[in-house]
């Protein structure tokens, strides 16, 4: 028998975490902020140096003490979002024990730490795709490679005494990437030859019956913005998610085209882009100018006005509306002056929680009586589907699916696509809360 404790991520999207135990022994799935709770009571978009408890205490980093009993060896980071690293600064150093992740992924939370001067005494192990890890006489992980919406996501597998378990949360079968390599399609076929015992399961769109769309798609509709609307003599500004390096590095290469300057600006852009510069990922720093500190960007795009913002393409932080963000001041006009019919692309979607939406209802209302020309959703998510899920379902076979990243509803349609596949909900698929466990 194995446990699996759903600690977060489970009534809602974000602040992931699932623990493990197998005998007396456990490992940690991520540990992640939920960035709805987290920007309300910090408003902030990025991880700043601020008491743990307090943020426990608000719904900002998972609840812990579930696992007081549990004798944690390992913390395994499947990729470098924030809802599933961010609360790493926060949390790891009540657990002492080494981090398992990709090589991105230790960029960003070295990054993150040095950023803030935060200090945490966990040893950060670097494991490629494809790879293995022995954490205990009992316990081995293995990363297999996957597609997200950041680079060097990984499904892990931990192999145990009583049978492999896969955590697979953030995924889409992507089969043309812009930046990395495809889904290791092989090796889950061979899983579900060797049997899983167990998968956890992102639910995300899992009542969405399609297939999530490659990347290829969102960098033609983004071509379609950028080169197919007339902008002559308009400022074009773009904001995306700062770790989508695949959709960066598309803006990079249609806004060459546009015979523009490109300039990021923003605390988070600079730290993803520098992350994945460090292990020989992407070399933007070449092609675009990044400004990172906030008296610099103001200072920067002041000079961007005297030259004429016209032959500029601006990659900025505030996708969501962040109050604090880069694109928030701008439409405050604090420091920058948008003119009538000026281009904003949003290439992204606005995050399902009630303080995104409000945010970015704020910022949208802004940029509008501003007189500025907006283009929405500019987008396809880094999320599977349910038709990905299906495929996904046949090709790893797990004896037990919990369904994880998501509250009820999404959760719910996880479990109803598999009981059309022939999972029972009273014996083999098991929709568990935050706080709750499950023995199979």
């Amino acid at each position: 028998m194995v446990k699996i404790y759903a600690v977060g991520g489970y009534d809602e999207v974000g602040k992931n975490c699932t623990a493990l135990e197998v005998g007396n022994e456990a490992v940690l799935f991520d540990l992640g902020i939920h960035l709805d709770s987290y920007i309300k009571y910090t408003e902030d978009e990025d991880i700043v140096n601020i008491n743990a408890n307090e943020l426990m205490k608000v719904g900002a980093v998972p609840d812990i003490s579930v696992l007081k009993d549990i004798n944690v060896k390992a913390i395994i980071v499947t990729h470098a979002h924030l809802d599933h690293c961010g609360a790493i600064p926060y949390l790891a150093n009540k657990f002492g024990v080494p981090i398992i992740c990709s090589p991105y992924t230790a960029e960003v939370i070295k990054a993150i730490l040095r950023d803030e001067e935060i200090k945490i005494n966990n040893k950060i192990i670097v494991l490629n795709a494809g790879s293995s890890y022995r954490i205990s006489k009992d316990i081995k992980v293995e990363f297999v490679n996957m597609t997200h919406s950041t680079p060097q996501t990984v499904m892990a597998v931990v192999h145990t005494k009583n049978g492999k378990v896969l955590y697979a949360n953030d995924f889409k079968f992507d089969r043309f990437p812009v930046l990395g390599k495809k889904p290791d399609f092989k090796r889950m076929k061979e899983l579900g030859k060797e049997g899983v015992l167990a998968a956890i399961v992102d639910s995300t769109y899992s009542s969405s019956e399609s297939k999530m769309p490659s990347e290829s798609v969102a960098k033609q509709m983004l071509k379609d913005v950028l080169l197919g609307v007339d902008s002559v003599g308009k400022a074009v500004i773009v904001t995306t998610f700062a770790s989508h390096l695949a959709r960066l590095k598309s803006i990079i290469e249609i806004g060459k085209k546009l015979n523009r300057k490109i300039v990021f600006l923003g605390r988070s852009l600079a730290k993803y882009v520098e992350a994945g510069e460090n292990i020989g990922l992407v070399n933007f720093s070449k092609e675009v100018e990044i400004v990172k500190y906030g008296s610099k960007i103001k200072k920067r795009l002041k000079k961007i006005e005297e030259k004429g913002s016209e032959k500029y393409l601006l990659v900025v932080t505030g996708h969501q509306g962040e109050p604090k963000s880069t694109l928030s001041k701008m439409a405050n006009s604090d420091i920058f002056k948008f003119r009538k019919e000026d281009h904003v692309i949003f290439s992204c979607r606005v995050i399902p929680t009630p303080t995104n939406e409000e945010n970015r209802r704020v910022l949208e209302r802004d940029l509008k009586d501003l007189g500025v020309r907006i283009f929405k959703d500019i987008h396809v998510s880094g999320h599977c589907a349910k038709e990905d899920l299906r495929d996904f379902i046949h090709l790893v076979k797990p004896k037990h699916l919990v369904p994880a990243h998501g509250g009820i509803e999404m959760r719910s349609a996880l479990q109803e696509l598999a009981v059309e596949m022939g999972y029972n909900p009273k014996k083999n698929v098991h929709l568990l809360g935050n706080g709750e466990k499950v023995e199979v």
